[in-house]
């Protein structure tokens, strides 16, 4: 048998080495023209059962079903486009009619088999669809019954050359009531040398006596972990140059789907000139996508209710080409981020590294509530910018809305409030607002409000922070999340007083930390800060103390007598979280002594 290399090129030719030319020499081997170029996702369709990728559970159940002789005799793939529904009905035709040919002689052997490593007697004509027992169909253009009786008659006669009658039957879900019914008969009872194979991208399409009559196989999403060593596979063995960045950029917009990723992957690579590298700005700018850590930073703006600060960052974006619906698109899929850190951790994100930290530092800070209505406020807000005359002025109200929603009191703080009996007019949530994105709407307080209060607006007292946990305390009431992360990741603190601030940056800080935390700390106290950095200070920072605190109180907690005999009466046991016991709070009267035993005092309260 020839090498199946040689059948992929149409011009190749086969010469005959002893015929002479007619001045007597040898003739020359024809000159190979260049031949049509051929897009990846057809250059790298899967050949065997192991090149499908992400796809392992389909292929263990087909190896199991075959090594053991259980093999059905009608298959229905489903899933959506570009995850091999008809590359794995290809490869289960070649299986089914697999047969070994030993090199010379045509003496064939083999049965049925899913190793497809070595090209069988019939692999060849199978994979160019030019094999007499293999029919590949299209139910787009055979959607009738007299079509499905025609096919149906040919069924009863036995196979030409292969082991089994394939027929493979793409989109059947576009096949008319009768021509189901049509084939009903067939399913349950068919004869021993046929075998069925459907595909289909609309499964609930498909009538439930077809289903019932197949063995169903769901293809799964190809995830862009899975998805994106695959590219690299590619592009190394085409000689291409391609950031990883970029390839990540497009593993994620394929959605799943691997000739979508190829597809995406052939026009990157054009994207550039021959021998360049091609960027991740380069990828970005073709798919249309804004920068994600920009959107990210836009989230957070949002989330601290600033209205300036998210316009701004917006208008960045859009100028770069970013598109309103993408923009919009981003921040939802951030919110259910969030969200889904702060029920399952960062690591259930599937975002990277850095991303994925950070939206779980803000799913520590909001709750689920918050989270839920701004969800609702985005998905809204993306219907509206999709129907929307100017999509970008859309974009820029709903940001508005966004930022001023962030500083109102939920429902059940404000029925808590009621209850209390406490002002509900009397401004955002307790512990401060998140920024004052509300503050220019007046955050529905009537104009008879506003006059009652305004003596006591001017005699507010200037804000004083004594220690750096004041400042802490300050930043997490005013609810900018982000700064707040960047300052317990990255500040060292060296020395604090009253308008000063000496730290050491740690490693990867945010070359703009230092502005920022000033121009927030005279915003908030109305005076001015000198923030400096200094190194060489050993300090730790707030997120390394806070895990040093922990580990030693873990340590202690494994000391206890009583917890190191638990774990010793349950091997294998392990302490996944602790609660430390609250401090017990004590109501001083002013002017009064302080009490001398604040144990018996927790304990009259607890009576």
């Amino acid at each position: 048998m020839s090498d199946p290399s040689d059948l992929d090129d149409p011009f190749a030719t086969e010469r005959d080495d002893n015929t002479d030319d007619m001045f007597g020499g040898s003739v020359p081997a024809p000159v190979k023209k260049d031949a049509a170029y051929t897009v990846l996702a057809r250059k790298y369709r899967p050949r065997t059962f192991e090149d499908l990728i992400g796809q392992e559970a389909m292929v263990r159940t087909l190896s199991n079903a075959f090594a053991t002789g259980r093999i059905a005799h009608a298959f229905m793939l489903t899933g959506v486009r570009g995850v091999g529904k008809t590359t794995t009905a290809r490869l289960l035709a070649r299986a089914l009619n697999y047969e070994s040919e030993t090199p010379n002689s045509s003496e064939k052997k083999g049965g049925p088999s899913v190793d497809l490593k070595t090209f069988g007697a019939h692999c060849q004509a199978i994979i160019e669809g030019r094999h007499i027992d293999v029919l590949e169909l299209d139910a787009a253009s055979r959607t009738g019954v007299d079509a499905m009786r025609e096919l149906l008659e040919s069924v009863r006669y036995a196979p030409v050359e292969a082991r089994y009658k394939v027929y493979v039957i793409d989109e059947v879900h576009m096949l008319s009531t009768g021509a189901f019914n049509a084939l009903l008969k067939t399913l349950e009872e068919p004869p021993p040398h046929a075998k069925f194979i459907f595909a289909t991208t609309e499964i609930r399409k498909v009538p439930v006596t077809i289903l019932s009559r197949c063995q169903r196989f769901d293809l799964r999403r190809v995830e862009p972990e899975t998805l994106t060593p695959h590219l690299e596979k590619i592009c190394r063995l085409e000689g291409a140059r391609i950031e990883p960045d970029a390839i990540a950029l497009i593993a994620r917009a394929a959605e799943g789907s691997v000739r979508d990723s190829l597809s995406l992957l052939d026009q990157a690579l054009v994207q550039s000139e021959e021998g360049q590298s091609v960027s991740a700005e380069v990828v970005r700018d073709m798919l249309g996508l804004a920068d994600r850590s920009a959107t990210l930073g836009l989230f957070e703006n949002i989330i601290s209710g600033q209205i300036s600060e998210a316009l701004l960052a917006f208008r960045t974006l859009y100028g770069f080409g970013a598109d309103p619906s993408q923009i919009m698109g981003d921040l939802l899929e951030y919110c259910h981020a969030t969200s889904v850190a702060k029920v399952l951790g960062a690591e259930a994100t599937r975002l990277p590294k850095e991303p994925a930290g950070r939206v779980a530092a803000l799913g520590a800070q909001l709750s689920a509530g918050t989270l839920s209505r701004l969800w609702t406020l985005m998905l809204k807000a993306f219907e509206e910018i999709r129907r929307a005359p100017d999509p970008a002025a859309a974009t820029e109200m709903a940001l508005v809305r966004f930022c001023y929603a962030s500083d109102l009191p939920g429902p059940e703080a404000l029925l808590k409030r009621l209850q209390n009996g406490e002002d509900l007019l009397g401004g955002g949530p307790p512990g401060g607002g998140m920024g004052g994105g509300g503050s220019a709407g007046g955050g529905g307080v009537s104009a008879q409000g506003v006059m009652m209060r305004p003596q006591a607006l001017a005699q507010e007292p200037q804000i004083q922070l004594n220690t750096f946990d004041d400042v802490l305390a300050l930043i997490s009431d005013k609810r900018d999340i982000g700064l707040r992360v960047d300052v317990e990741r990255y500040v060292k603190l060296i020395s604090f007083r009253q308008g000063a601030i000496t730290f050491e940056p740690a490693p990867h800080a945010p070359i703009d930390l230092v502005r920022k935390l000033s121009s927030r700390l005279k915003e908030w106290t109305g005076q001015r800060w000198l923030i400096a950095t200094e190194g060489g200070g050993g300090a730790e920072t707030i997120r390394e103390r806070d895990e040093r605190e922990r580990r030693e109180a873990l340590q202690k907690l494994q000391g206890d007598p009583f917890i190191s005999g638990l774990m010793k009466a349950f091997p294998g046991t392990e302490i996944l979280s602790y609660r430390a016991k609250p401090k017990p709070v004590v109501a001083t009267v002013p002017d009064a002594p302080a009490p001398e035993n604040l144990d018996e005092i927790s304990d009259k309260d607890d009576d």
